[in-house]
């Protein structure tokens, strides 16, 4: 089969296409023809060197999330069968042609959505339901802050708690990206190029503040979390990309009564992956068959051009996901 591999840690320039051998699926495991394979910021950290693959997934060969067709089973497997279209999430191998999967960790490809558009959904999907809904237990009527709102989990989370009727406040980094951000349903979008968040969220909930935030960026944006949440308040990390080490008002937490939790999903074990995929096809899947949920694609590129996808995921110009096709 073709894969896309990191030849050397380094640059978008070392992720090549290779030969690679079809991989067997496991008793419990489908192997999926993969047409797209969605691009995710872990991606561009393993192919430097920051970010090995857990043991059991590919070595070289990135990516986490895919859409194809099931064209073998393993002798456990009850739920697919050969021939049907899944996205699904995956531990790593998504830029290849062919991909194992548990089982558990597979979906069902939407009539209405492409294989691109379907491989642009579970890494996004899983990790918003899993931190804002599971961990950060998003309830009732409660509200939250996004930070990085035009990115692809940015834009999974503003709609997918739009559209179970919360209020959701994101950052961006541009006019252009705030407003789109609140065309999606955002109620408010602050451009931190210019504004303080922390002083905005303020204002905009009268001194209240926010339920739930769910942030990627760690480093000096902490502090302006713990003033932005709620008496209540959960703060949920699943990036530290400005830094991990920080420091905090502790007595602010234990004033507000505050929870700070996060998590990292790849390395998760099966089943609870597999309890996510489940609430997701049960509470989501039918937002997306309506068309109340979309996905948001910004720019597909053929397998090929895997290094000019990196790089475009690097210059943070985009808005929503990219996505990786290989030929059907």
């Amino acid at each position: 089969m073709k894969a896309v591999v990191i030849t050397r840690p380094g640059g978008p320039e070392v992720l090549q296409i290779a030969e690679r051998s079809i991989p067997c699926c496991s008793p419990d495991e489908v192997l999926v023809r993969v047409y797209a394979a969605g691009i995710n910021r872990p991606d561009v950290y393993q192919r430097k060197g920051n970010y090995p693959p857990p043991p059991g997934a590919s070595p070289d060969i990135p990516g986490l999330e895919i859409a194809g067709v099931i064209i073998e089973t393993g002798v456990n497997v009850t739920r697919w069968k050969i021939g049907d279209t899944v996205c699904a999430l995956v531990m790593g191998g998504g830029y290849a042609e062919y991909c194992t999967v548990p089982q558990g960790q597979c979906l069902p490809v939407p009539a209405n959505l492409s294989f691109a558009e379907a491989a642009s959904l579970p890494e996004t999907f899983f990790t918003v339901w899993s931190n804002v809904f599971d961990r950060g237990a998003l309830k009732n009527h409660e509200s939250l802050l996004v930070h990085g709102g035009s990115s692809g989990i940015g834009v999974t989370a503003i709609q997918i708690a739009n559209a179970l009727g919360h209020t959701v406040y994101v950052t961006a980094g541009s006019d252009d990206k705030c407003n789109f951000c609140e065309q999606l349903g955002a109620a408010k979008a602050i451009n931190y190029k210019t504004e303080n968040f922390a002083e905005a969220i303020q204002q905009i909930t009268n001194g209240k503040g926010v339920d739930v935030i769910l942030d990627m960026i760690g480093g000096d944006y902490t502090a302006g979390n713990i003033a932005s949440l709620a008496d209540e308040g959960r703060l949920v990390l699943i990036n530290t990309m400005k830094g991990k080490d920080v420091q905090v008002d502790l007595a602010a937490i234990m004033r507000k009564r505050l929870c700070i939790t996060g998590s990292m999903l790849r390395a998760r074990e099966t089943s609870f992956k597999a309890d996510i995929a489940q609430n997701l096809e049960i509470i989501i899947w039918p937002l997306l068959i309506s068309g109340k949920i979309k996905p948001v694609i910004n720019k597909v590129f053929p397998a090929e051009k895997a290094a000019e996808a990196h790089r475009l995921m690097e210059s943070s110009e985009h808005i929503g996901k990219i996505v990786l096709e290989f030929e059907e």
